[in-house]
């Protein structure tokens, strides 16, 4: 049987296997892979999906991507190591419910990508005799979810880029402590220059003949696919039968690009709404049909302060560039920090329900949504972190101290190691190649 074959989005790259795509992360043309097809599941599949576990559902909708390259049995334990713990879907108010994805070791979503990557990658490179090197940028908790996710993984050494001064402490300190084979360097700059640093990496020549390098960012499309198990499993959660609407607080766009593979593999989602702060650089495209990024404003909502998302360019491809497509699916909608504060006051007030900043992102443009929608949906909101994660913002909004985490808390005590670095790509090209590795 055929390996599973991807292409570049730029269509200027050979198609590769996906095990190349996984552990190369990005084409040379400076794309992102996409795979050649995506699988379909039955119709009837989806009347069952209450009797599968979230385990069993993650091997269901995963294991066709990957199995011309992974046994089943070792699939199967794959993903029942990454994924080991709940994303319950937690009812707020008639037609709400927060889809909670901070259960995991980092209390973020990017768990179940960097976890399931990290075993992947793992997998794929056992039989390897030199060293993996990942580049990752992060706004926040791709960071630590990642750093967690591959601690002390054998053969893979991985460098955490990140903006200075533009990630709350906690999330900081999460992937400053760990040492070992993680190193965290603190840029100059803001995410978009952290993000253009990783992807200049992937197309430099002598980089990519020194270093065998891969990403672990939502590029890495071992990052994108696991981002699609748990709306199936938010799915299999409702039990009233109507339609289900998901809101997605949006940054780099993978979340909701995950989303979308689970719509294209046949799960029935009604609607999508690409909730974004003030870096709305999506949801105006949506309306005029123009994409123009621009630089991030720094924002309470920090890991959706992005002002040239990646995986826009896996939006596009599967729309066929069409804005008339895309808007079928996907609705935007932009909010403000003082709006996200004050939902964020009003729902804890009415309900004892804290979110964090990026999920009352996610809660504003549902209820927005809601208001005008013209049949009964089942409206879901991706609660992507814990709110103990952005204390400096929460606390004075509720009038009460949070309780933090053990995890949070040993991270907070512990000491930083980061090292400095300049926002320019020759700075970060020498810190490589004069770094010894494996």
């Amino acid at each position: 049987m055929r390996t599973m074959q991807v292409y570049s989005t730029n269509r200027q790259s050979p198609d590769v296997s996906i095990r190349e795509a996984v552990l190369t992360g990005m084409p040379p043309d400076g794309g992102l892979y996409m795979p050649a097809k995506i699988p379909r599941l039955a119709g009837d599949s989806f009347t069952h999906l209450k009797n599968y576990s979230f385990q069993e559902l993650a091997v269901r909708t995963g294991f066709p991507f990957f199995a011309e390259e992974v046994p089943e049995t070792e699939f199967r334990e794959l993903v029942e190591a990454a994924i080991n713990f709940p994303a319950p879907l937690v009812p707020l108010e008639e037609d709400v419910s927060a889809l909670e994805l901070l259960h995991g070791p980092t209390l973020a979503f990017k768990d179940f990508g960097a976890r399931f990557m990290a075993r992947l990658m793992s997998f794929f490179i056992r039989q390897e005799d030199h060293a993996l090197t990942i580049l990752v940028a992060t706004s926040g908790d791709t960071g630590s979810a990642v750093a967690h996710g591959f601690l002390r993984v054998p053969g893979i050494e991985v460098y955490i880029l990140y903006p200075k001064n533009k990630v709350s402490e906690i999330q900081e300190k999460q992937f400053t402590t760990l040492g070992h084979n993680i190193t965290a360097l603190e840029i100059d700059g803001n995410f978009d220059d952290c993000q253009h640093l990783v992807k200049t990496a992937f197309t430099d020549p002598d980089l990519n003949n020194s270093l065998e390098l891969t990403s672990a960012n939502s590029i890495n499309i071992a990052r994108l696919i696991p981002q699609s198990f748990y709306y199936f499993w938010a799915y299999a959660q409702c039990d009233d039968g109507k339609p289900p609407v998901f809101s997605v607080p949006s940054g780099n766009f993978g979340n909701l690009t995950g989303g979308l593979l689970a719509k294209r593999m046949g799960l029935p989602i009604r609607q999508f709404i690409a909730a974004s702060n003030v870096n709305d650089v999506v949801p105006a495209y949506l309306r005029t049909g123009h994409f123009t990024p621009r630089d991030s404003i720094e924002t309470i909502s920090n890991a959706m302060d992005v002002g040239n998302p990646s995986n826009f360019a896996r939006m596009l491809d599967l729309y066929d560039h069409d804005v008339g497509k895309m808007r079928k699916d996907i609705l935007g909608s932009s909010w403000t920090d003082d709006q996200t504060r004050q939902a964020i006051r009003e729902v804890w007030e009415r309900t004892g329900y804290l979110m964090d900043p990026h999920g009352a992102v996610g809660y504003l443009a549902l209820r927005e949504h809601l208001a005008t929608a013209r049949e009964d949906v089942a409206g879901i909101f991706l609660e992507t972190a814990h709110p103990a994660k952005f204390l400096e913002t929460v606390e004075p909004l509720i009038d009460t101290g949070i309780d933090i985490p053990d995890r949070l808390e040993e991270a907070l005590h512990a000491e930083k190691q980061s090292l400095p670095l300049s926002n320019r790509f020759d700075d970060l090209k020498s810190f490589l190649l004069s770094t010894p590795h494996q």
